[in-house]
């Protein structure tokens, strides 16, 4: 299951001091999620209704919930256009979505104050995961927003057991010296994530200890390319998920049960703004960034 914790974030609104005691009514509630932005206003700044407030000043969408006036963003990748003015910009490593809530009123006279309540999400494109060793197949990923609030996904490094990659293996497994050779099939998923995202895979290597920099390496991967013909990349950044398969081996002068770690720099790709898929047969090396590390062991074991 996926875990996604609320952190609230209080941002003082753009606005007069008005009617409204300023503690409560100069208070926005955002709650960023992967793939929702909520925002909750108390509902008596200023003398307005919900119904004259509009989120983007396009949409009157907002609701009367608990003392608050709450409008959503319920996609951050929508089909045609952006979701009632909501906004969004790449500065790298962070995604910037923004947009506000705005008071508009059509009748001759107005007696109450103008608003504008802005607000924003931002989301980190890189992602910083550590010590997720096989036992802990699944590494939370706490993603830092600066000011504007956080969110947590989830990444797993898997095994499967076919190329389908549509049943999961179930760790740790053990590879017989007679199977030495074999297919290995692997993935990193990504969960929780809005569907504009995709998971790429720029470097997969392996070693004979669980520290990633550890000075005897084999690489599987490298910029997002398979390092030779015995590896096989499925999916790099067309989906949430990234696929490969290699043969399994093992280190020599290894112990006869030794253990053979694999390693994958992960990156989360904006399909809204990139090109993610990865084309090796161009040998076209897009995807500078290098996120986390995720790690995952199998043993090798001689009869």
């Amino acid at each position: 299951m996926v875990t996604l914790p609320i952190y609230l974030l209080v941002i003082l609104a753009q606005a007069l001091a008005g009617p409204c005691n300023p503690n409560k009514a100069d208070v926005i509630l955002v709650y960023c999620y992967p793939k929702t932005i909520i925002t909750r206003i108390p509902e008596c700044p200023y003398g307005w209704e919900v119904n004259q407030l509009a989120l983007g000043g396009i949409c009157y969408n907002g609701i009367h919930d608990s003392g608050y006036y709450q409008f959503t963003i319920p996609d951050l990748s929508p089909k045609n256009k952006s979701y009632c003015g909501t906004q969004s910009e790449f500065k790298n490593p962070i995604y910037h979505f923004y947009n506000s809530i705005v008071s508009n009123d059509s009748s001759i006279i107005v007696k109450s104050q103008p608003v504008n309540y802005s607000f924003a999400c931002t989301y980190n494109a890189n992602y910083l995961v550590n010590q997720a060793a096989f036992d802990q197949r699944v590494a939370t990923v706490h993603v830092k927003n600066g000011s504007s609030g956080s969110f947590e996904s989830q990444l797993s490094l898997n095994f499967y057991s076919n190329a389908k990659f549509s049943s999961i293996k179930e760790a740790p497994f053990i590879v017989e010296t007679s199977e030495i050779g074999s297919d290995i099939f692997a993935g990193v998923e990504a969960k929780g994530l809005s569907d504009r995202f995709k998971v790429v895979l720029n470097n997969c290597w392996a070693t004979p200890s669980s520290e990633y920099f550890y000075q005897i390496q084999w690489p599987l991967i490298t910029k997002g390319c398979a390092t030779d013909s015995s590896i096989l990349v499925h999916e790099n950044g067309k989906t949430s998920r990234a696929t490969f398969q290699f043969n399994a081996f093992r280190f020599r002068n290894i112990p006869k049960l030794s253990k053979v770690w694999l390693h994958c720099e992960t990156h989360v790709c904006d399909s809204e703004k990139f090109s993610c898929p990865v084309i090796c047969d161009r040998r076209k090396q897009r995807m500078e960034q290098t996120g986390g590390v995720l790690m995952a062991e199998l043993s090798v074991r001689s009869k």
